[in-house]
């Protein structure tokens, strides 16, 4: 009954339940984070100092979501979006499957090849949903395609973002006790990225019928028939954003990267000067929430570190291991889930469970790799699924463009079920053969 009781169970259910109500969620974060403090035996006054204390830990993420919304502002203001949607709507014709494979390609470039993250999808997705709604194609499929290419890359590549993600792995096991050099990581990894492939599959054939969408108007967006060519404006445009990856790869600074690009329109003229004041309040607009979600839910894993419930869910875990390995993988695998969908980030959530996993993993036989695998899945478990992250308010942002796409029954719930369950046996069932 104890483990019933543990704040960060209850802080996550909270949580869940606020974001099944469709309460925002900004709202749902502070609230469940408020209950976990006063459950754990923190007073009010405590807990939103934590919170607001832990605030900071995502400050340059959400400073490069800022940046980037102005960036993506800006490249819709050029106009440049609707020829990147009619070029795409050419070449795809009325092909619904080829759209979706699209936006899963150009989403796994935006983790490795250009890494500009979830910054493309209100660039790019909203001119595309007038093509969509004609295609009639259900937006949850749409959210599950841009899910996978925001995630699997990084699980399964050692470059771009999933050099970060690896070199976290490595960082934290050998802060911990466990040698792994960062090259290797993804020899363990990789299997667990191949496998949300077959949510993606699974995501295509139960989204596959036909689902009617109203043709309304979307800011930023001006439909026409008229073949559009490309003007000066649109090669600065270009040029921006080859400025912003090049200053991202040699500063591996990517809110430097977009200030760059921002720049370099307002100077070469593709945004005007007047206009300036618009664009930046479009940019607010369009990432601005997503980027404070980001802030909050730091200070959420803060309040939920300083509870001390995730070292009583450990222990209270290893009574029911019972020293199988299959268990104790699936076990973690749960623990993972908790912290993650709460906290939203895969990134954050791997010093926390290294601490925990490695010396358990070790007690209990794991080889290096099998730990690998299982810090891994437990890190990205949640992220897929949890309405603070990225991986699920990225496409949302897109798709809900003209308010007809919900973001927790048609973005996390289809992404939680088909991505959590594959990536959770894959691991259970390899670490202990690893």
């Amino acid at each position: 009954m104890g483990i019933l009781l543990n704040p960060i169970l209850i802080g996550v259910a909270v949580l869940i339940i606020l974001c099944l109500l469709k309460i925002n969620v900004m709202l749902s974060l502070i609230v469940s984070a408020m209950v976990a403090g006063i459950v754990s035996g923190m007073g009010v006054t405590e807990t939103i100092g934590i919170l607001i204390d832990g605030m900071g830990g995502n400050g340059q993420t959400a400073l490069s979501y800022v940046l980037l919304g102005v960036l993506a502002a800006g490249m819709a203001y050029t106009g440049i979006t609707e020829i990147l949607s009619q070029k795409i709507s050419h070449l795809l014709g009325k092909k619904r499957l080829a759209l979706l494979i699209a936006l899963a390609l150009i989403a796994c470039c935006s983790q490795n090849i250009i890494p500009v993250h979830i910054a493309f999808i209100p660039i790019l997705v909203p001119a595309l949903l007038p093509v969509m709604n004609n295609l009639k194609l259900d937006r949850r499929a749409a959210a599950c395609s841009l899910a996978f290419g925001l995630k699997a890359p990084y699980i399964a590549l050692p470059f771009g973002f999933g050099w970060i993600f690896q070199g976290l792995i490595s960082d934290n096991l050998q802060a911990n006790g466990m040698d792994i050099a960062q090259g290797d990581v993804w020899h363990y990894t990789w299997p667990i990225g191949a496998s949300m492939a077959i949510g993606l599959a699974v995501a295509f054939f139960i989204f596959r019928k036909p689902r009617e969408y109203d043709n309304l108007e979307i800011a930023g967006v001006e439909p026409t028939s008229e073949e559009l060519k490309m003007k000066p404006a649109h090669w600065v445009t270009l040029a921006a954003a080859v400025g912003t990856l090049v200053i991202n790869l040699i500063t591996d600074s990517l809110p430097l990267g977009a200030l760059t690009g921002i720049i370099i329109m307002v100077v070469f003229g593709a945004i005007k000067k007047s206009d300036l004041d618009k664009v930046i309040a479009n940019g607010l607009s369009i990432m601005g929430l997503i980027a404070f979600v980001m802030l909050i839910a730091s200070g959420y894993a803060n309040v939920m570190n300083e509870t001390g419930a995730v070292q009583e869910l450990v222990e209270a875990s290893l009574g029911i291991m019972g020293g199988s390995k299959i268990m104790a993988g699936a076990v973690m695998m749960l623990i993972g889930l908790i912290i993650t969908m709460g906290i939203g980030t895969s990134f954050g959530t791997i010093p926390v469970l290294a601490v925990l996993y490695v010396p358990l993993c070790a007690s209990l036989g794991f080889s290096v790799g099998g730990t690998v695998i299982l810090i891994a899945a437990a890190a990205a478990l949640g992220d897929a699924g949890s309405p603070a992250s990225d991986t699920t308010m990225g496409p949302t942002a897109g798709l809900n463009a003209d308010g007809q796409h919900d973001h927790i029954w048609d973005t996390c719930v289809p992404t939680a079920v088909l991505y959590n369950v594959p990536i959770a046996v894959c691991a259970v069932l390899l670490a202990p053969i690893l």
